[in-house]
């Protein structure tokens, strides 16, 4: 007979290696697992964020700027100061503020909204701030001016904004 190691203490030796192995791809596996999780939950975390602090707030004053738009069938200084003058300078300042919730494929409509307001809350600041407003002036429309409304930009906010609300909250 060979001096070899006894069957049994091979078989545990095996069995205790198989185990360590085990634990090991065990403790891989699991942290593989949660950073997974991690950034998933991350993820829906931003997203939840963009929507309730961005997206829905931009489309809450989208859609009041545009129906303010339709009821001007007169000189009407409130709608345009209060409503649309207000509502364009809110969705400026979310954009400005809430950067970091512009989903980054948004980044440049964002930009094209940005000018525009800006152009659009100047013009409003020189002929309605004035000592002496001009209140038969018509509306203000920077169109003409070179900075036209960006309604794609707008409506692909819009899109953004439903596509992670279906994503995050329907079933």
């Amino acid at each position: 007979m060979s001096q070899g190691v006894p069957i049994g203490q091979l078989i545990a030796t095996a069995v205790i290696s198989g185990g360590v192995i085990s634990a090991v791809i065990g403790l891989l596996f699991k942290g593989f697992i949660t950073k997974v999780e991690t950034e998933v939950k991350s993820k829906r975390t931003w997203k939840e964020e963009s929507v309730s602090k961005l997206l829905a707030p931009l489309n809450m004053q989208f859609d009041r700027t545009k129906r303010a738009f339709k009821r001007w069938n007169s000189l009407n200084l409130f709608i345009e100061a209060k409503v649309v003058g207000v509502g364009n300078e809110t969705i400026r300042d979310l954009l400005l503020s809430k950067g970091h919730l512009i989903p980054p494929e948004l980044l440049e409509d964002a930009g094209k909204l940005i000018e525009h307001y800006d152009v659009w809350l100047e013009k409003f600041q020189e002929q309605r701030s004035s000592e002496t407003p001009d209140l038969k002036a018509t509306f203000l429309f920077v169109g003409p001016d070179g900075f036209p409304f960006p309604g794609e930009a707008e409506g692909r906010f819009r899109d953004k904004y439903k596509e992670y609300w279906k994503e995050l909250y329907e079933p």
